[in-house]
């Protein structure tokens, strides 16, 4: 049987009984560090080595801490399995001798609600933040194959450096699990790309008013790619969200077929990641998956970056964005925006593990909407009353159909 890591020595005595502790113990104790003491067990010939911890000791019966004969109540930190020849016997008889104390829960453990909610709140923080920098950066430098680049960049490089102080752990990749990651990592650099493109196009709010449209797009991939069967209530859900984005397209003041197009590839593009990454079931965490996710997809980026942009980011792209904003603040923002972006995505995921499918879908939608009231507030656009109606409609589509599919979903899973 393993040790348990606790740390108290008793100073030589007679040997005693462990299942009721019933020998002679002496009541000076020296407290020091990785000692073991030797435990022999009732009707066996063997020894069993443990080390004690001086926390919370307590010898019950004495009149303060110690009384002369009694029981011994010890918080066990960790007790290992019994061995395949009879140690369970002997783990038995010892766990009648110790009792064994619970160790107090810490406030985030008694309400994980509230880390939950922390969560939420940070994700919907971040991604605001990401959003409405991402834009600004835009507005004076308009080159999205760059900054997607620098997006994932950045994060590359806190995954790598979060891997070398091991937090968290590396864990290996062999040819096969990149073989998975590969097909969800390009979807994933495409719809990213294409996002950046949109944003950098037209309105923050457009742009997510468009991509609304993604869960259209999965129903669809489920139902004639997969091969899964599509609800009829599923299908009649999306009718609000398609009907609300044309709305909004219509009369978008900032609407142009660049903006359009790509936040629609973007949803395609999102759509297949979806589909591969149920293939890519490599057995890792999340935050591992979404590191090496993010090292190929800045391979997928780096070259259309440096042959539709790199021409004319040494000719002037550069030289302009500092002569408007200064070398500092030009690299600070966009190491910034990278770093928004790679954190909130991070957050995203560890958030939505936390959570069941229905309040995943609930969250989604709801950061869609803070999304475009955040950009539309600071950034003062102006819209039309249809294309704020065609928004509502379509952010309403959404919340019904997750809801539907979050319910279908629990009703399989149970």
């Amino acid at each position: 049987m393993s040790s348990l890591m606790l740390h108290l020595s008793f100073r030589p005595v007679k040997s005693f009984n462990v299942s009721g502790f019933s020998g002679k113990i002496t009541p000076s104790l020296g407290l020091r560090r990785s000692q073991h003491l030797v435990l022999s067990i009732d009707n066996s010939p063997e020894k069993i080595q443990a080390e004690f911890s001086c926390d919370k000791l307590r010898f019950s019966g004495w009149n303060l801490l110690l009384r002369r004969r009694g029981s011994v109540g010890i918080p066990v930190v960790k007790a290992a399995a019994a061995a395949a020849d009879g140690g369970g016997d002997q783990e038995t008889q010892i766990s009648e001798g110790l009792s064994i104390a619970e160790p107090p829960k810490s406030f985030l453990e008694r309400y994980p609600a509230l880390v939950t909610g922390f969560f939420f709140f940070t994700w919907y923080f971040l991604n605001v933040i990401f959003n409405i920098l991402n834009k600004k950066v835009y507005n004076y430098f308009p080159y999205p194959y760059f900054v997607s680049v620098v997006h994932l960049l950045v994060g590359v490089a806190y995954c790598l450096i979060s891997w070398s102080v091991g937090l968290p752990k590396r864990a290996p990749i062999d040819k096969d699990q990149l073989g998975l990651l590969t097909p969800v990592a390009a979807c994933h650099a495409l719809g990213h790309v294409m996002s950046n493109v949109s944003f950098a196009a037209v309105a923050v709010s457009f742009t997510h008013t468009i991509k609304a449209l993604e869960p259209f797009f999965n129903a669809a991939a489920s139902q004639f790619v997969l091969g899964h069967q599509i609800p009829l209530p599923l299908w009649l859900s999306l009718a609000p969200v398609v009907i609300g984005v044309s709305m909004a397209s219509l009369t978008e003041l900032s609407f142009n077929w660049l903006g359009f197009t790509s936040a629609m590839i973007s949803n395609i593009s999102f759509t297949y990641r979806s589909i591969y990454s149920k293939k890519a079931m490599t057995g890792m965490d999340s935050t591992n998956v979404y590191a090496y996710i993010s090292i190929i997809a800045l391979l997928f980026c780096l070259p259309p970056a440096i042959l539709i942009e790199g021409p004319k980011l040494m000719q002037y792209g550069f030289r302009d964005a500092i002569a408007q904003v200064g070398i500092v603040k030009f690299v600070s923002d966009l190491f910034w925006i990278g770093m928004f972006y790679h954190l909130y995505n991070q957050i995203a995921t560890n958030t939505l593990e936390r959570v069941a499918p229905l309040t995943h879908a609930v969250g989604n939608v709801l950061k869609r909407v803070f999304v475009i009231g955040f950009s539309i507030v600071v950034f003062g656009n102006k819209i039309s009353t249809q294309t704020g109606i065609g928004t509502a409609i379509a952010i309403a589509g959404v919340a019904i159909y997750s809801l539907i599919k979050a319910n279908i979903e629990e009703q399989k899973r149970v």
